[in-house]
């Protein structure tokens, strides 16, 4: 019944490849594509020797020599079978890994999107008081969005590098007009593309739990002016002054249960049809109602906002989940976007957020108003017995979700990323080190430790780990600790810290990270009939990915901060914005954990930045 849309552009550059000749692709977007490096297939010696070295610091003695045995009999057993066949894999593939990554990281996993996957992102607040401030502002987003979205129809965006490697530019193709749909095992991704016969035009926008299409272009496909958007945008609020049944909620659901009611709600046409309505639209703008309570901490507030909306009786009805970009406008002056992970990483995500605010703060000439401007049309839900019970479920169910997520932001002021750089030392590696030593300080052990490491330099790069948990940053957090480690002692346990996490992230970044190389050597057994290796049955390989601390540095020109939810229940999700002059950070837990709180991670956190500076200020003349 669905059907997987994919241009001849889509085809050539992010989908799987056809036996055919690509697709010439004009304008600076893709003027690199062609050329760019196919993702390697690590050397399997170089990555059973890494792995001993990542997990040394995390097991006893006794479980690290049986470790040991366990590579040995992969290195001369079944890892060179399973290394032929990636190394062919990758010769037929345009990337070895991107498709099988994409079902087993996102669309066979099957817990909820919500806190478990899709990120949200905090915007600044902003300073409206009323009804119409807030839908001026909307709809100034709604413009800056399609301002956006015309360099990437028109594939003007200019090619990102890392150094003077061009970067993969083809998740900034996709995070408009995107969508996941929810199958029994395993979801689907569908794209609607800029350059298909008939591509989306319109934007879902929701108030009241009530969803609507507003036509974002009027004739020769002008885009409505933001005067235009507003007008829409109060006939939205003057047709859903009641609070619908929240349909969208059960996009918060477990994907399985999500399924179930998906097919039951899709056998009636006029759902059928208000569905594909919102997959098909260019984004979804959320229009929240004012938030009750305390909002003394507004940050941490406007984060759960865009991680989960809320709860039921707040603004989780307000939301489809599903929908890759859904950017939230509240009464309150709180903003930002939430959005579903399958389709692309932070970078292309905060790339439009980044575009969008600028053009939120600035004066525009758009010209003549757009002509044959469409009214806004409400979609409608046949709801019977069966779909209210499954929306009365999704309620307790996300309930649950909600009293369960510890969720604290934070701003660290007293410097950012100038101070690592006056001392000559990576500002990403240092921050984690000082991850490193705030856990540590909390918990009196190291644990294994994600950082999410790009590999956009390749074909439909997507991500690897860095395992930032090191023999050296052990070393380094237990001299701290030691008041007989004199300070000449412990400043150079944390340059050899960093340094050791430096040299990880060149190694990732450059296809030679070992955890998605594991985990293609793991699919390659299961694709071929064979057993799982000891190697990935060993519980030495499940600690050293049973990531405690799930983190990622995503930068933005906004005082802007991501926030996820933690990948383990006794676990923290801790992304960070590094500024010249401040760190913004999120930090979330699970309240179900006993061992595990927010704020006391974000005050170690802090800590340790602080006592690192001091440590470091003590040896040379720092210049900020």
């Amino acid at each position: 019944m669905h059907r997987v849309v994919r241009s001849s552009v889509l085809k050539n550059i992010i989908g799987k490849q056809q036996k055919m000749k690509p697709t010439k692709v004009i304008g600076r977007m893709f003027a690199q594509q062609e050329s760019l490096p196919k993702l390697p297939v690590p050397a399997l010696d170089a990555t059973l020797q890494k792995y001993l070295r990542t997990v040394r610091p995390l097991v006893s003695d006794e479980d690290f020599e049986q470790t040991k045995k366990y590579v040995e009999e992969f290195r001369k057993d079944s890892g060179p079978k399973l290394q032929k066949f990636l190394e062919e894999r990758a010769t037929k593939e345009v990337n070895w890994l991107s498709d099988w990554w994409a079902s087993v990281a996102y669309l066979e996993f099957r817990n909820p999107v919500v806190i478990h996957v899709s990120p949200g992102i905090v915007l600044p607040k902003q300073n409206y008081t009323d009804t119409a401030g807030q839908l001026r502002y909307a709809a100034k987003l709604v413009a800056g969005v399609l301002d956006y979205k015309i360099m990437v129809d028109e594939q003007t965006l200019e090619v990102e590098y890392m150094g003077k490697n061009p970067l993969c530019m083809t998740q900034f193709y996709k995070i408009l007009s995107a969508c996941r749909t929810p199958g029994l095992k395993k979801d689907m991704w569908e794209c609607f593309p800029p350059d298909e016969p008939n591509p989306p035009t319109h934007v879902t926008v929701i108030h009241n739990n009530t969803f609507f299409s507003l036509e974002a272009y009027g004739k020769n496909h002008k885009p409505l002016s933001v005067d235009q958007i507003y007008n829409q945008l109060q006939k939205v609020v003057e047709m859903s002054k009641n609070s619908s049944t929240p349909v969208g909620i059960l996009t918060s659901e477990n994907r399985n249960t999500w399924a179930k009611a998906y097919n039951h709600l899709v056998k009636d046409k006029t759902n059928q049809a208000s569905i594909q309505n919102i997959k098909r639209s260019i984004f979804v703008l959320c229009l929240d109602e004012l938030l009750p309570g305390d909002m003394s901490d507004e940050r941490s507030v406007a984060a759960k906002m865009m991680l989960h909306g809320g709860g039921s009786q707040l603004n989780t009805g307000n939301r489809w989940f599903d929908k890759t970009i859904q950017f939230v406008v509240g009464r309150n002056g709180i903003c930002g976007l939430s959005y579903e992970h399958t389709t692309a990483e932070g970078p292309p995500v905060v790339s439009l957020m980044d575009h969008v605010a600028e053009f939120c703060k600035t004066e525009h000439d758009e010209g003549l108003p757009a002509e044959n401007v469409k009214p806004v049309e409400k979609l409608e839900f046949n709801l019977d017995n069966k779909s209210l019970e499954a929306i009365d479920q999704a309620k307790k169910d996300l309930d649950k979700q909600v009293k369960d997520l510890d969720l604290t932001v934070a701003k660290f002021t007293d410097y950012g990323k100038n101070f690592p750089k006056s001392v000559k030392l990576s500002p990403d590696s240092y921050i984690q080190t000082a991850f490193q030593l705030a856990f540590y300080r909390l918990y009196n052990e190291p644990c294994a430790t994600y950082e999410t490491a790009s590999l956009r330099k390749y074909q439909h790069g997507r991500t690897d780990t860095i395992r930032s948990c090191s023999i050296e940053s052990l070393a380094f957090c237990k001299g701290m600790c030691d008041t007989n480690v004199s300070q000449e002692q412990k400043r150079e346990l944390l340059k050899k810290a960093v340094n050791s996490h430096k040299n990880y992230v060149n190694e990732a970044i450059n296809g030679q990270g070992i955890d998605r190389h594991l985990l293609g050597l793991k699919l390659a057994a299961i694709k071929n009939g064979m057993n799982v290796p000891d190697l990935h049955m060993d519980q030495t390989y499940s600690t050293s990915c049973h990531f405690k601390l799930s983190t990622s540095q995503v930068p933005s020109k906004e005082e802007a901060v991501l926030v996820f939810g933690p990948v383990v229940p006794n676990g923290y999700g801790l992304c960070y914005n590094p500024q010249e002059s401040q760190i913004i950070f999120g930090v979330s837990a699970f309240n179900c954990s006993p061992e595990t709180e927010s704020n006391k991670m974000a005050n170690s956190v802090r800590q340790s930045l602080i006592d690192m500076k001091n440590l470091m200020a003590g040896s040379v003349q720092a210049k900020l």
